[in-house]
C-alpha cells in the first residue's frame, strides 16, 4: 500500500487539512450567503449531465491486457486499467499497433476534448468513462489509466496553485464565497496534471478544460507535453509532489491532525473509519478551535487554529522516482521542484 502510494505524502495532507480547515472557515463565517445560495428558485435552470460524446467498445477476450506489477504500469486507487471500459477504449485508440507518442496524443485528445469536468465524488476510472464526466482527477486517472492499459508508464504531479489573473477575474472573483476561499489561502487547495513515460522521458499531459474553455477565458490551449504551470496555473513552491496513485483522502490526513493537535485525537476517532473519504463537521472544528484557541469569539478561534496548522514544520516530499526527466519547455527555475 504504501509502495504505491496510497499514504499520502506529508506535504499532501498538509495541504489537503489547510484546506479543509480554510473552507470550514469559511462556511462557519459566511452562513447566511451559503443558505441563500441554497435556496434555487423553481423557475431557475438545473444541470443536465449532457450525453457522452464517444463510444465505448465491447470488451472481447482477445483484447490484450496490461498484466504488469512494475511501478507505474500496475493499477492503483481508482485507476485500474484492466476494467473492461478501459481496455476496450485502449485498444480503439490503438494500443499496441501506434507508437507510445502516437497513443499517448490520442488519449490526451480522447480525455480532453471529449470528456466534460463535473464536480463529483472520485469513483473507479471504468464508471468515469462510462458517464464522460469528472473533476480533474477523474480525467487525469483517465489519461493514465488509458496509458497503462496501452503498457506506457503513467503518473500524477499534484501541487497547490494559483490561479492567472485571467482565470482570477472569470472564475474566482464573480463569486463572493469562492473569493473568500481562495483570499484566505492565497491559493486553490490542489491541482494535477498526468505525466506519461515517452521516449526516456516524462511528458506533462493536462487534460482539464476543453480547448474552447480554454480560449474563452484567454488562456493558451495546451497539448500535449506543454506544461499549465507558467501558462495559466502557479505552483506554489515547494508543493509539487509525483504519485503513482491518488492516495486516501481523510483516513491519511486524520492521522496528520492528530500529530498535529493531539487534544483533537479523540474527536478524530469518533469519526474515522475504513472508507476513504470521511466528512468532519464543521461543528468538530468550531468547538475543537474555541476549546483549544479562546479568543474574543468563533471567528478569532479559528484564526487561531489555522494560523498554528500553517505555521507547523515543514513537510518534506517524497523523492521523484530516479528516472523522471521534465519537459524541457517550462522554466523551472521560476518554481520550487525541490526533492528531498
Amino acid at each position: 500500500m504504501k509502495d504505491k502510494g496510497y499514504i499520502p505524502q506529508k506535504m499532501y495532507a498538509k495541504l489537503f487539512i489547510a484546506g479543509a480547515f480554510s473552507l470550514s472557515k469559511t462556511i462557519l463565517l459566511n452562513m447566511s450567503d451559503l443558505k441563500k445560495l441554497r435556496n434555487i428558485p423553481n423557475s431557475s435552470e438545473r444541470y443536465i449531465r449532457p450525453k457522452r460524446e464517444y463510444e465505448i467498445p465491447k470488451f472481447t477476450e482477445d483484447m490484450k491486457i496490461n498484466i504488469s506489477n512494475e511501478k507505474y504500469l500496475r493499477p492503483t486507487l481508482y485507476c485500474d486499467h484492466r476494467e473492461p471500459e478501459v481496455v476496450a477504449l485502449a485498444h480503439k485508440l490503438g494500443a499496441y499497433k501506434k507508437s507510445d507518442r502516437e497513443f499517448a496524443e490520442a488519449a490526451f485528445e480522447l480525455v480532453k476534448e471529449h470528456m466534460i469536468l463535473e464536480i463529483i465524488p472520485i469513483n473507479r476510472v471504468g464508471e468515469t468513462f462510462n458517464r464522460g464526466t469528472g473533476t480533474c482527477f477523474h480525467l487525469i486517472t483517465a489519461f493514465i489509466a488509458l496509458c497503462r492499459a496501452a503498457g506506457i508508464k503513467a503518473r500524477y504531479k499534484i501541487f497547490a496553485m494559483n490561479v492567472t489573473q485571467q482565470w482570477y477575474d472569470s472564475v474566482v472573483d464573480p463569486d463572493p464565497l469562492v473569493k473568500k476561499w481562495y483570499d484566505s489561502m492565497g491559493y486553490f487547495m490542489l491541482e494535477g496534471e498526468g505525466e506519461v513515460f515517452i521516449d526516456g522521458r516524462w511528458v506533462v499531459a493536462h487534460v482539464g478544460p476543453k480547448a474552447e474553455r480554454q480560449a474563452a477565458a484567454g488562456i493558451s490551449v495546451t497539448k500535449l507535453g506543454e506544461d499549465s504551470i507558467g501558462r495559466w496555473f502557479f505552483a506554489i513552491p515547494g508543493t509539487i509532489m509525483y504519485m503513482e496513485s491518488i492516495p486516501y483522502g481523510f483516513s491519511g490526513s486524520t492521522k496528520l491532525l492528530k500529530k498535529i493537535a493531539p487534544d483533537l485525537a479523540p474527536l478524530m476517532d469518533q469519526f474515522t473509519s475504513a472508507e476513504e473519504n470521511v466528512v468532519l463537521p464543521v461543528s468538530v472544528v468550531k468547538n475543537f478551535a474555541t476549546q483549544r484557541y479562546g479568543g474574543a469569539d468563533e471567528s478569532e478561534a479559528i484564526e487561531s487554529f489555522l494560523a498554528d496548522l500553517s505555521a507547523s514544520q515543514e513537510m518534506d516530499q517524497q523523492t521523484v522516482p530516479p528516472e523522471t526527466e521534465q519537459p524541457e519547455d517550462i522554466d523551472y527555475s521560476s518554481i520550487d521542484t525541490e526533492q528531498v
